[in-house]
């Protein structure tokens, strides 16, 4: 069936002839008081739809979330690779912003396996319906080191906003940085250990047992009481034999914890806090020793509330956990 004109141009109405191949009758049909222009129709007609057309818009945001650190150079150039067309870096920007995504640090974290993301999921379960007394006796622990170099980078990622803590957003680790001091120190509800600096050398069992057990562990639980839950995690120096030997002679009990889950200890956000206050000290500390004297400055004068804050958080912590099957939450 073919469509035949049978107007002129500048004539308000078109007449339409519909023609059948099959057959020498031709039946006329006029289309009332709709007006047919026909470069109306030509207009219409004259770019035929093609995948380019159809796709070209969101190539940038499929490519940016397939690749989450491709820059914008990156999207221009396979934007003219798969398309022939040349467009500016700032419409790609544009069209990613249209689609939701845009430029930021990715989350830095540990990497998780099937394995540590049950027994994550496990233990939450165990912990989620834990009271505040029950978590007031428990003395969180952990080791960080401080270093006088900046750990930001340059790296960004393309995600959309509330998604900073997605699996495909964040930067899994295996590894601490080397150089810098190496710190310990415990918070529990109401209180915190001194904090200890460990003066050169690898940390041990017997150096976990000499300078941390015996002289800080050790007197915070007997002020506790027999509701006393030592809470420190799986390194191998924590999980030496002469550590179990010591914490079973004293009666400390222990927590049992999931492996790489920095992410449901409290402290680990005060350490954060910890590195910002000793930052922003004027004058900057410029050498070790500096940073070692501001670091005992600010510990010394850390606010009670605010490790009261962290560990009040862990109800909501468990439950979140839960919510994503073991896997990283936003802490």
């Amino acid at each position: 069936m073919e469509l035949v004109n049978a107007g002129g141009i500048d004539g308000p109405m078109e007449r339409i002839e519909f023609v059948s191949n099959s057959s020498s009758e031709v039946r006329h049909a006029t289309l009332g008081s709709i007006p047919i222009r026909r470069f109306c129709v030509q207009k219409t007609c004259s770019r035929p739809t093609t995948i380019y057309n159809t796709c070209r818009r969101p190539f940038s945001a499929l490519s940016a979330r397939r690749r989450r650190t491709t820059t914008v150079p990156q999207l221009v150039a396979d934007h003219f690779q798969a398309s022939g067309r040349r467009i500016s870096a700032t419409t790609v920007r544009n069209r990613l912003h249209n689609a939701g995504l845009y430029a930021r640090r990715p989350v830095v974290c540990v990497s998780l396996n099937g394995r540590q993301r049950r027994n994550r999921l496990c233990w939450a379960r165990e912990h989620v319906s834990w009271t505040q007394q029950q978590w007031a006796s428990v003395l969180f622990t952990d080791e960080s080191r401080f270093t006088m170099e900046s750990d930001s980078g340059h790296l960004l990622i393309w995600r959309e906003q509330r998604t900073r803590y997605h699996q495909s957003n964040t930067d899994e680790r295996r590894s601490y940085r080397g150089g810098g001091i190496l710190v310990w120190a415990g918070i529990s509800l109401g209180g915190h250990t001194d904090l200890h600096v460990f003066h050169g050398g690898t940390v041990t069992g017997l150096r976990y047992r000499d300078e941390i057990l015996d002289p800080y562990v050790r007197p915070y639980a007997a002020a506790i009481g027999n509701d006393f839950i030592l809470m420190d995690d799986n390194a191998r120096p924590h999980r030496a034999g002469i550590v179990e030997e010591y914490l079973e002679d004293h009666g400390l009990e222990r927590m049992e914890w999931p492996a790489r889950s920095p992410d449901l200890n409290p402290i680990e956000n005060l350490w954060d806090y910890l590195g910002r206050e000793v930052a922003a000290l004027n004058p900057h500390p410029r050498s070790l020793h500096e940073l070692k004297q501001g670091l005992l400055c600010v510990w010394s004068s850390l606010p009670i509330p605010v490790s009261d804050n962290l560990i009040n958080s862990m109800g909501n912590r468990c439950r979140q956990c839960i919510q994503v099957r073991g896997g990283h939450i936003p802490y």
